[in-house]
């Protein structure tokens, strides 16, 4: 499964947003994550994250940059993961898909009970920041 996700930052900050309760879905219940989803057949990876940032905060944002891709299997499924940055002047946003959301330095994401396949990102995040991105 090809999935895309963005890391929102603010103010030097990680946006972290917490999915609802879910009874069915044992691996999205109440977890953080970076807003994203699946990318539909025949959608380019920067279109599907660009309309999944829409779907889900209601936000268009144009300055996107790929920062990594990882992998990662769950007991049922695999999935591909396409990270996406981008640098948010404001929180204009509505939370469509999400319960709540924080406000995260890096060193305290692992604060946070998020989606398992997420971890490595954390830890892309804590080894190379996100300094450089925005130079």
């Amino acid at each position: 499964m090809q999935v895309v996700a963005a890391i929102l930052v603010y103010k030097q900050k990680i946006l972290a947003f917490k999915r609802p309760f879910s009874i069915s879905n044992k691996y999205t219940s109440s977890k953080y994550e970076f807003p994203g989803g699946k990318i539909k057949n025949n959608e380019l990876a920067i279109h599907a994250i660009r309309r999944e940032l829409h779907e889900e905060l209601g936000i268009d944002i144009k300055n996107l940059k790929k920062y990594c891709e990882t992998s990662f299997s769950y007991p049922e499924f695999k999935i591909n993961l396409i990270f996406y940055i981008s640098k948010i002047e404001n929180l204009n946003f509505k939370l469509n898909a999400h319960t709540e959301y924080k406000i995260m330095s890096i060193k305290n994401l692992r604060e946070l009970d998020w989606l398992e396949a997420d971890y490595e990102i954390i830890k892309y995040l804590e080894e190379n920041g996100i300094d450089e991105i925005f130079i």
